[in-house]
């Protein structure tokens, strides 16, 4: 019996898995009942639709023009991408703003699916976290100095020398596990140990409302070995989709739980976190000693990142759980910066339906930073500088100032913080109030193609000129 390709079409078979299957049934003799059971077996999938969208809670407000045009942008990507079909709830918190095309999950966003674990709903920056240290009697700038000291800011590893040790149980686990076991993943796991990379990363210290101690607060991700994991993770997740669901946007592909890529990629983020935390924690460690201190405290919790309550899973872009079962190895109380001029929020909630288990990460965006950039045009970097970091020890580890993580980058504090009041997703327990933080900076400013371009436009100009 010759099998056409019509036959297999009734099956579900189309495309690649068209002409394999048809390859492989007409080069078997098959018994009677045989080709049925084995059609019946190996049929495609059915191909997942959009859904006409899932309700979310929307806990963002607006209060002038500038917030309504970014309130309005995160309700449209949100709503696109509550459209996925694996996706049975969400919520949207207080600092959201989008984070790419719309249809990609906004910053401040919370996404809970269904036997689906999407890698580009945590990105890149997977496990994005902060971790607080309480010295119990140390100077503020004795421990500014200290961090300062051993912290490594900007692209890259540590050299040779001044690198930090990962543990080898850790350095084992992730050449077990087949998507860390990637030669450029464990390079990356051993060199970028001790760093925090740029942008919005920062050491930051302050002393407690509450009890007067010096806080240490660090803030980064996972760095170079997230980002790898990350980009293999969305090549598998985009092999599910065009087998799935290509209705679903490439940036919502997902990698379903029960496969066994969906197995090794779970567990690949159980890896990352224990790397990102050992990473905070090294950094804390050598501070300490450092600035010749007592350790009081010591936690941390992540904003960025997949939890598994149940049946589902929970996808937090820059958004913090509250929630005790999320929570396997903190203390309850969860950390929310805001910017480098306020005060580090110490937060407590409890699961309600309008927060999911979660609270703001952060103090969020209203522009983007070329747009903040172009805002503040007439005025010099040092000036600005000068106005907004006037009461704090604020420092940039390349010495080049980038206005776009000053304060007046950010929504402001008292905003986020009256609305996560207000729509009760948590409640503030303690402060640490502002005396330094140290950021990245302009690191780029230097960087081979800055030259290169600042030359070139300086050769125009002169060839104008005369």
């Amino acid at each position: 019996m010759i099998v056409t390709g019509k036959d297999l079409l009734k099956f579900g078979f189309e495309g690649a898995d068209l002409g394999a299957a048809l390859g492989y049934v007409n080069s078997r003799d098959w018994a009677e009942g045989e080709l049925e059971t084995w059609l019946a077996a190996n049929k495609p999938a059915h191909k997942l639709p959009l859904q006409s969208g899932v309700d979310y809670a929307f806990n963002l407000l607006a209060g002038n023009d500038a917030e309504a045009d970014n309130v309005a942008k995160v309700r449209e990507t949100m709503d696109a991408v509550m459209r996925t079909p694996t996706v049975r709830a969400g919520a949207v918190m207080p600092d959201a703003c989008p984070a790419g095309p719309v249809g990609t999950i906004p910053v401040g966003g919370v996404v809970a699916t269904e036997n689906a674990i999407h890698p580009g709903m945590h990105s890149a920056d997977i496990c994005c976290s902060v971790m607080v240290t309480e010295f119990k009697d140390s100077d503020p700038k004795a421990v500014l100095d200290a961090v300062h000291s051993v912290t490594h800011f900007g692209p890259g590893g540590r050299q040779n020398g001044k690198r930090f040790t990962m543990s080898l149980g850790l350095l084992d686990a992730f050449r077990e596990n087949d998507f860390l076991k990637d030669k450029k993943i464990v390079r990356a796991a051993q060199e970028h140990m001790g760093t925090q990379g740029d942008g919005n990363h920062f050491a930051y210290v302050g002393v407690s409302k509450a009890s007067g101690n010096t806080c240490l607060v660090t803030h980064h991700g996972s760095r170079g070995p997230g980002a790898g994991l990350y980009k293999l993770g969305m090549k598998v997740a985009e092999k599910f989709r065009r087998k799935l669901s290509p209705a679903t946007l490439k940036a919502n592909a997902w990698i379903p739980f029960d496969t066994a890529e969906g197995q090794a990629y779970w567990d690949a983020l159980q890896l990352i976190r224990k790397w990102t935390k050992a990473n905070h924690n090294a950094l804390h460690q050598a501070t300490l000693e450092g600035a010749k201190g007592q350790l009081k405290e010591r936690f941390w919790n992540e904003h960025n990142f997949v939890f598994k309550k149940g049946e589902l899973f929970y996808h937090a872009k820059g958004a913090t759980p509250v929630d005790a079962d999320m929570l396997p190895d903190t203390n309850g109380t969860q950390i929310v910066p805001l910017n480098m001029g306020e005060p580090v929020l110490l937060i407590r909630g409890g699961v309600t339906e309008r927060n999911l288990g979660f609270a703001p990460h952060g103090a969020g965006r209203n522009f983007s930073r070329t747009a903040h950039k172009r805002a503040k045009a007439g005025q010099t970097d040092a000036a600005i500088f000068a106005e907004e970091t006037a009461h704090i020890d604020a420092r940039f580890f390349c010495d080049k100032i980038d206005i776009s993580e000053l304060p007046s980058a950010y929504k402001p504090a008292a905003t986020v913080r009256q609305q996560m009041a207000d729509f009760e997703l948590a409640e503030v327990v303690d402060e640490i109030m502002p005396y330094g933080c140290i950021m990245a900076g302009d690191w780029e400013y230097n960087a081979p193609w800055k030259l290169k371009a600042r030359a070139k436009y300086a050769a125009r100009a002169a060839a104008a000129a005369a």
